[in-house]
């Protein structure tokens, strides 16, 4: 008959320690998108009564920084219409109806 060994220790933490980020980091990174996520929706906001009369369920893709944006009617297209027209900035994507959002629960 096999004996049994005893258990083996309980591994705690992180596979990475070093890369925990803090509460505090983890805040101000929460409240930096939030912030940004704002501008972008009053970028949305602004356009989106113009464009929505001829391109409603369109998709939307703008650039922060110059308020610049790229409009297409599928979500991969405009997204890849935003990464050539702005490669070296960030961009968001909604959808041109009454919420914006651009998914279905």
């Amino acid at each position: 008959m096999t004996e049994l060994t005893s258990k083996q220790p309980r591994r705690r933490g992180r596979i990475f320690p070093e890369l925990t980020l803090s509460p505090e980091e983890l805040a101000k990174r929460k409240a930096e998108n939030e912030a940004e996520y704002k501008r972008y929706r009053a970028i949305f906001e602004r356009v989106r009564p113009e464009l929505i009369q001829e391109h409603y369920g369109w998709y939307i893709a703008i650039e922060l920084n110059s308020g610049d944006y790229v409009i297409d009617q599928d979500v991969d297209i405009a997204h890849k219409k935003a990464l050539e027209k702005f490669p070296n900035a960030d961009h968001c994507v909604f959808r041109l109806n009454e919420s914006g959002a651009t998914g279905t629960i």
